[in-house]
Parts: structure tokens; C-alpha cells; sequence
């Protein structure tokens, strides 16, 4: 519909309703009233349709404008038409540079000529160009000019010309607009307040009022919106502390290598820790040895310090451990932690000094939700900084079996069932376990977290005792939020990707509701 011209509100409500009046049948908007702008005959028709004067639809659909070049082939004909005219002309044909010249243009000479060949209607003879046929349908400029008559063509005959660059689509709204039940060439006036002088003098009894709409919505007010991963972490703290766990500190995004790695009997040497997976801080380079708050414990922390590196180096607690030189410099280089295991290693050192006469530590389950940084190669289900939601449960007497039915029993919290495990490798666990779910979108099963049992190498070195057994698992904060919301590409859920819509209009997720 054309922008231009104007009219005011109450003079475009009667037209409406003259136009009306002449026929039994529907009108269309384009064709009545083709200079009223789209908002002024919108509000209008809503005015007269608020009164039941009239009914319409709002029709929306797409029209094809011609571009530049297409008016000049309309005009001229097409590149190909013009080049064949040029060349029938010439009884003993044209070079390529009489060609030039007899057109006066090298682009159109230059896509006519690869047209005009593809139809066969000239060819090259030696070193001129020469016609093939007496005469040829120039379908180019018909196809043009039903377009700039009609705004529409084929299909196929508009997207081959859109490639081509002759054509633009625009989307284009229009009403069907019908009498109502209340139709009536006047429109009466309605009154929106009942006052004391209506009352006064009986004129309430013969006035129309504007009926209440009831349905209308408020003004938008813009208010603030969580995150869906906001609202998810909710969901997921909620499971935790009403199955007993603790939130663990995790505002420390900075670790040393001592408490990502080595503490988990990561070995010096391994992948994870080279520059391809891991980031490294440049300043400062290097952490000091871990320490403690108080003096009174400061020989636990130097104790442990010294026990880890012999478990690595040496071997220790039955372990024969990595014979390998273990190096304090690589062990205090500063990296983005990797993992939220480093702050379960830290809480698990603080619950071995709470032994008590008999040397055992009580039972404890700990639980963080936070960021953590891997130098991945971002894909639909891998970014370089995500969220890793961590448990940890320490106690007597735990086996693998017990670790499968918790976990069935976790995420079954959430609403995800029918998990499948995959034996893995971690080089602080043992027995291992990778934890995968069906994503429907994805349309295959993606890996939702990864557990196991906490190798005695890791939990002797801290001194927790013999008999302690600890569950851990860790899984992305992400991936489940991708399939409950039905996410297939995790840029669109975390970065400079993500719709604001999306984020505004997606109601809270509630982990036991399908």
C-alpha cells in the first residue's frame, strides 16, 4: 500500500462507510483507497470495527517492484534481445568490438552475448558474431512487463529473476473490509462518562456509551526478563536443596593449576591442560602455593601440597601412581578454571579436617551452578565459556549402582528420562561414566553430563579416610536448558545470537511440568 498522502480520522471513517454503501460486496483497501497510509486506515477501520460498523481481515502478501535495470529492459529490451537485434542487422555479423560500439555498452554487451548463445540465436563465425535465427520472442521483457502490471508472476519465473537482480519483493498489507451488523453511514456518538448533569437532567436514558472492552491488554512495560538459563538454574538449585545438598562458593574464576589439575590427579603431561583446551593467564603468570586462612592450619595445607605431589611423581596410598617429574611451576600456573571441580577439591580438603575422635568425617553432599572456560571450537553444542552444574556426595558404603540410581533419580527431577551410560575416562574417577539423553530437536542423543566414583589417590591425599566413598558428576547448565526450551543451536541460547524476544516471552520452566 502507498505511504503517501493523508486524511483526517473522522473524514476516512465516513469515506469507508460511503464506499461501503455503493456495493453489496467486500472492498479491498489497495484498490478504494490506494494513498491512505497503512496506520491512518488501520486506525480507522478499528474505530468503525470497535462500533461492529464493519468487519475486515488484514491481508499480507508479497508483491514484485521492478529494480532500475528492469525499467530499462522494459524500456529497450533485454540485454540478449538487443545484442541478437544488433547482430541480425549486420548481414556479414559483428565483431566483438562493433558490438560494443553499435550497443554502447560493455555490461549489457557483455551478459547479452552469454544469454544470446545459451538461446542459440547467434554464434561465433571466426571473429564475428553472427545470428542463427530470423527473429526471437524477447521473454525477458514480457515477463517484465506482466510484473510491473500485475506485481506477480510465477514462481519460478520471479525467483530466477530476483537472482538475476531485476526484481525486489516487498511485503505489502491490504484490507478486505465488510459491512458489520451496526452498519450505518453515520457514525453516533458515544459517550465515554457518565456524568452528574446526565443524571441531572435524564440524558443518560437516550445516550449511546462506548462499551468497556475488557479484553484489551495493557500498555507493554517493558519490564525486566530472566534469562532462561536464570530460570533453569532455579529449577535446578531448588532440586538440589530439597535433596540435601550444601551450595558450594564458586565467585573465584582464576585457579591455580594445584586445584584444577593436580589435586585431581590430573597428570602434568595430559591434553587437557595444553593451550589448545585450556586458558592460560598471562598476568600474573603464576599463583602462589595454596595456603590456609588461619595459622592453626597451615600444616594440612602444606602437608597436602607435598602429598599430591608425591602421588604424582612417586606414587602413594597403594598407588603406584605417574612416575613422572612433577613441576611446582606448572603446578601454580594461573588458568580459567576448567571445570567447577577445582572448588569440589578445595571443599572436599576443608570437610577432611572435620575428623572427629575415630578419625571419620560426617557425610556431606555439596552442589555449585557457575561459568567455566574451555578452549572448544564453538558448534551448535559447544561454546568456550558455559555453565557446569557440579554435585558431590560423600559418604560410607557407596557404590556404582548407587551413583546410576541417583542419577536416574536426579534427572528424572527435571523431567529427563530414559538416560543411557557410556563406561568413560577421568583421570580423578573411577569407575567413569558419560550420562546421555535423547534431544528431539537435534533429533540424536547428545551427552548431558559426565560422574563417577572419586579415585582414593585424589581423597587420600586430602586425608579423608579409607572406607570414605564421594560421587561426583558435572553436567552443562546448557544442554538441559536446550532441550526443555527446544533449542538446536546453543549460540542462540548464550552470546551475541540470542533473540531478546525469546528471552522476554518464555515463561519460567518447570522441571516437573511437560
Amino acid at each position: 500500500m502507498a505511504q503517501t498522502g493523508s486524511a483526517p480520522a473522522g473524514d476516512l471513517t465516513s469515506e469507508i462507510l460511503q464506499a461501503l454503501s455503493k456495493t453489496d460486496k467486500p472492498i479491498n483497501s489497495t484498490e478504494t483507497f490506494p494513498q491512505i497510509p497503512f496506520e491512518s486506515l488501520k486506525a480507522a477501520l478499528d474505530r468503525l470495527a470497535s462500533r461492529s460498523m464493519v468487519t475486515y481481515d488484514q491481508v499480507e502478501r508479497e508483491e514484485a517492484f521492478l529494480e532500475p535495470e528492469a525499467e530499462v529492459i522494459v524500456s529497450h529490451g533485454s540485454h540478449e534481445a538487443r545484442v541478437f537485434d544488433a547482430v541480425h542487422k549486420a548481414l556479414e555479423g559483428l565483431s566483438i568490438q562493433d558490438l560494443e560500439k553499435e550497443i554502447g555498452d560493455k555490461t549489457v554487451t557483455k551478459l547479452g552475448q552469454g544469454k544470446a548463445f545459451k538461446e542459440k540465436w547467434i554464434k561465433k563465425d571466426g571473429a564475428k558474431l553472427v545470428a542463427l535465427v530470423d527473429s526471437i520472442n524477447d521473454v525477458t521483457r514480457d515477463q517484465l512487463r506482466v510484473i510491473k502490471e500485475k506485481k506477480t508472476h510465477d514462481p519460478k519465473i520471479i525467483a530466477d529473476l530476483k537472482k538475476r537482480k531485476l526484481l525486489k519483493l516487498q511485503k505489502v498489507i491490504s484490507f478486505t473490509i465488510r459491512k458489520g451488523d451496526k452498519f450505518a453511514l453515520e457514525m453516533v456518538k458515544e459517550e465515554t462518562d457518565l456524568t452528574a448533569e446526565m443524571l441531572a437532567s435524564g440524558a443518560w436514558k437516550d445516550a449511546a456509551f462506548k462499551p468497556y472492552n475488557f479484553k484489551a491488554l495493557g500498555a507493554d512495560q517493558h519490564a525486566g526478563a530472566l534469562h532462561p538459563l536464570n530460570k533453569v538454574r532455579s529449577e535446578f538449585r531448588q532440586i538440589f536443596f530439597e535433596m540435601g545438598f550444601t551450595e558450594m562458593p564458586t565467585n573465584q574464576f582464576v585457579e591455580s593449576g594445584f586445584w584444577n589439575f593436580d589435586t585431581l590427579f590430573v597428570p602434568q603431561q595430559h591434553p587437557a591442560r595444553d593451550l589448545q583446551d585450556t586458558f592460560y593467564v598471562s598476568d600474573p603468570p603464576k599463583a602462589g602455593r595454596p595456603t590456609a586462612s588461619g595459622p592453626e592450619d597451615k600444616a594440612n595445607y602444606e602437608e597436602y601440597f607435598e602429598n599430591v605431589k608425591q602421588v604424582h611423581q612417586d606414587g602413594k596410598y597403594d598407588s603406584i601412581g605417574y612416575r613422572y617429574p612433577w613441576a611446582e611451576d606448572e603446578s601454580l600456573r594461573l588458568v580459567l578454571r576448567t571445570h567447577t571441580t577445582s572448588v569440589s577439591a578445595a571443599m572436599l580438603h576443608k570437610l577432611a579436617q572435620q575428623k572427629d575422635k575415630e578419625g571419620r568425617v560426617p557425610p556431606a553432599r555439596y552442589f555449585s551452578i557457575d561459568r567455566v572456560f574451555r578452549n572448544e571450537t564453538v558448534d551448535a553444542t559447544h561454546l568456550c565459556e558455559f555453565h557446569q552444574v557440579e554435585g558431590v556426595i560423600a559418604d560410607y558404603g557407596l557404590t556404582l549402582g548407587g551413583l546410576m540410581e541417583f542419577m536416574d533419580m536426579f534427572f528424572g527431577a527435571m523431567g529427563v528420562t530414559d538416560l543411557r551410560y557410556k563406561p568413560a575416562y577421568n583421570p580423578y574417577t573411577e569407575p567413569s561414566m558419560e550420562i546421555f539423553s535423547h534431544h528431539k530437536g537435534l533429533n540424536k542423543l547428545i551427552e548431558i553430563g559426565n560422574s563417577g566414583i572419586f579415585r582414593p589417590e585424589m581423597l587420600e591425599a586430602m586425608g579423608l579416610p579409607k572406607d570414605l566413598r564421594v560421587f561426583g558428576f558435572g553436567l552443562s547448565l546448557e544442554r538441559p536448558t536446550m532441550i526443555k526450551y527446544g533449542i538446536s543451536n546453543i549460540r542462540e541460547l548464550l552470546g551475541h545470537q540470542v533473540d531478546l524476544s525469546f528471552v522476554q516471552k518464555n515463561p519460567a520452566v518447570r522441571f516437573d511440568k511437560s
